[in-house]
């Protein structure tokens, strides 16, 4: 078994690769060689098989065709220009997220061995006049470019399967929270860091008020599923091969209460709430309450609580002093 993850230089990206590490096969089969590759050099990671590691740009063909090799089975594409960036700059979005998605296609296509591919779509996919709950069968309606980027590439990944030239899987995520590391120019990044920042000890931005619900899920919880997206057998897709990932809805009042259950009030006191009106008009814009059904019959899995989400963070990523 050989697996490219692109984007592996990023939170998810190497959290996927720890635990394909950690467990050393995947759809039953030995890995022999994992490739982590991203736009800037990703950490090399310890592992039973050979690890390898590659930099390029997914919006150039001939640095993809570089990063994916010809005897591949399985590739994670993470990669992606998060949601402000992509709304801020429109040009940079389409290179990345568009074309980007299109050259990884492409370079699958090119192989004609019909690897595996999982793609890593948004909920950014949803917005405007949409039905609440969204279900499997809700139309896209993005109402953000990084949105609508993302879903032509559920569509290209779709068609392509169809064609029977690669066979892809997509997955919209929810909010990944609690993410370690610094901030980044994802609208949805306070989410992560009005948790993450007052348990280290820092102070906090909140953009929002408490009660603005969204839809949440860990980065054990989101890694775990995209393993399990790439083990679905491909008979049990069916014909829409992209779906809602579970996740659960809170308010950021919720998120708070559970940092607190945790780890005490004094984090909270951390929080500072400042109106951002460039933040709010892209997350007002998207949709918090899911009815995944097609993926909890596949076996993905939400979070039980944020409560546990807050615990996964200071396991798995608060830095040790």
């Amino acid at each position: 078994m050989k697996i490219v993850i692109l984007g592996g230089g990023g939170v998810i990206g190497q959290k996927t690769a720890h635990a394909l590490a950690a467990s050393g096969t995947l759809r039953g089969q030995q890995i022999e060689r994992l490739v982590l590759a991203d736009i800037a050099p990703p950490a090399v990671i310890d592992a039973p098989f050979a690890v390898g590691t590659r930099t390029g740009d997914i919006a150039n063909r001939a640095d993809v065709d570089a990063m994916i090799d010809a005897d591949v089975d399985v590739v994670f594409h993470l990669a992606a220009v998060v949601s402000g960036q992509a709304e801020a700059d429109l040009d940079i979005g389409l290179a990345a997220n568009l074309h980007g998605t299109l050259n990884v296609l492409e370079r699958c296509r090119a192989l004609g061995t019909c690897p595996i591919v999982v793609y890593t779509s948004s909920m950014a996919a949803y917005g405007g006049e949409v039905p609440d709950p969204i279900t499997d069968f809700s139309v896209h309606n993005p109402q953000t470019s990084y949105g609508a980027q993302k879903v032509i590439g559920e569509l290209l990944l779709t068609d392509y399967s169809r064609r029977g030239l690669i066979d892809g899987r997509g997955f919209r995520l929810p909010t990944i929270s609690v993410r370690p590391g610094a901030a980044n120019l994802a609208a949805s990044s306070f989410m992560s860091s009005i948790i993450r920042e007052p348990l280290n000890g820092a102070e906090a931005i909140c953009p929002v008020d408490p009660a603005f619900e969204h839809l949440y899920l860990s980065p054990r919880a989101c890694v775990a599923n995209l393993i399990r997206g790439a083990e679905i057998e491909t008979e049990a897709l069916g014909m829409n091969r992209c779906m809602l990932m579970p996740g659960r809805t809170w308010t950021i009042a919720q998120l708070i209460e559970a940092m607190t259950r945790i780890a005490g009030p004094e984090p909270a006191r951390l929080i500072r709430w400042e109106p951002q009106p460039e933040v709010q008009a892209i997350v007002m814009g998207w949709r918090a309450r899911t009815e995944p059904v097609k993926a909890l019959l596949l076996g993905l899995r939400a979070d039980e609580s944020f409560d546990d989400n807050v615990r996964y963070y200071l396991e798995d990523d608060r830095p040790r002093a």
